[in-house]
């Protein structure tokens, strides 16, 4: 299969959709950091079942890395994203420099205040401030009908669909599962960075959400307070987990509740050794939450 076309510039991905949705075509969007594995893969399927034409972005976007984090070691493979891009039938990355991104002179942000600040936004101050920057500035210079994002970063789909909303974009953002390795692992790029002892006790995370999901449905744990205990304790059997945080909030506010009457998302964040993995799982409302 032919590998798709590249943009590098704002203003040349600009031209091209507009050409394109003038000719009546419909664009799907994927943006990634690059270094795709089978979790992007699926979200560009999604978008390749739906759109005449399908584009991903490939750009590491410093905004959203703190100073003490892994943007110069984050893992780039251009090449072999190309290739794996084209296997799933994509016609065209959009793949520009920071400095097109963010020319001299840029001072712009866009702040999603209340849903990031739990979670992932607690732990790293400005991540989000600069997820939703580059992500506005992607649907502004590619032009989507729709785009497409993955829920193992629940909080970040939460953000951009209120983005979305909030600023009357004109754009549906649909929603990936979760791609997981066989031993139940969220797949991630950032998985690369494990030793073979880290990478085995990293299936901890899984299990934790799974058992503490199930030990709601059944009755065992009767409270999200509860759920967190659970849910540490079991990663903490893990000797080479650290972790960050565990949060069981609601799953469309990002708010704690007392109880399951509504829909809630175990969420959690665990090192092992200097590398962060992030997963989540939802939980449903309880009948006897919901009767309450």
């Amino acid at each position: 299969m032919a590998r798709p076309v590249i943009i590098r510039t704002p203003e040349a991905m600009q031209e091209w959709s507009r050409q394109m949705r003038a000719q009546g075509m419909t664009i799907g969007f994927v943006p990634t950091m690059g270094y795709l594995h089978e979790g992007h893969l699926d979200l560009m399927r999604i978008a390749r079942q739906q759109a005449d034409l399908v584009v991903i972005s490939i750009f590491v976007n410093p905004l959203q890395f703190g100073p003490s984090e892994d943007l110069d070691r984050y893992p780039r493979d251009l090449e072999g994203d190309l290739d794996k891009a084209a296997s799933v039938g994509v016609d065209l990355v959009f793949a520009p420099t920071a400095r097109d991104m963010y020319p001299e002179g840029f001072q712009t942000s866009v702040d999603v205040s209340e849903l990031s600040k739990p979670l992932c936004g607690a732990k790293r101050p400005g991540h989000f401030r600069g997820v939703t920057t580059v992500v506005a500035k992607l649907f502004n210079i590619v032009l989507p009908h729709f785009a497409v994002f993955g829920r193992k970063d629940y909080q970040q789909l939460q953000v951009i669909k209120r983005m979305v909303r909030d600023l009357s974009m004109n754009l549906d953002i649909l929603e990936g599962e979760t791609v997981r390795e066989s031993d139940g692992l969220a797949m991630s790029s950032r998985n690369a960075y494990l030793s073979p002892e880290e990478r085995s006790q990293a299936t901890v995370l899984y299990r934790a959400l799974t058992r503490t999901r199930q030990a709601v449905l059944d009755g065992r744990v009767a409270t999200p307070e509860e759920a967190v205990r659970m849910a540490e304790d079991i990663i903490s059997s893990a000797p080479l987990a650290r972790i960050d945080y565990v949060e069981c909030l609601d799953a469309s506010e990002l708010v704690p509740r007392d109880d399951f009457s509504r829909p809630m998302v175990l969420a959690t964040a665990v090192f092992f050794g200097k590398t962060r993995l992030i997963d989540n799982i939802l939980i449903p409302a309880t009948l006897k939450g919901s009767q309450g």
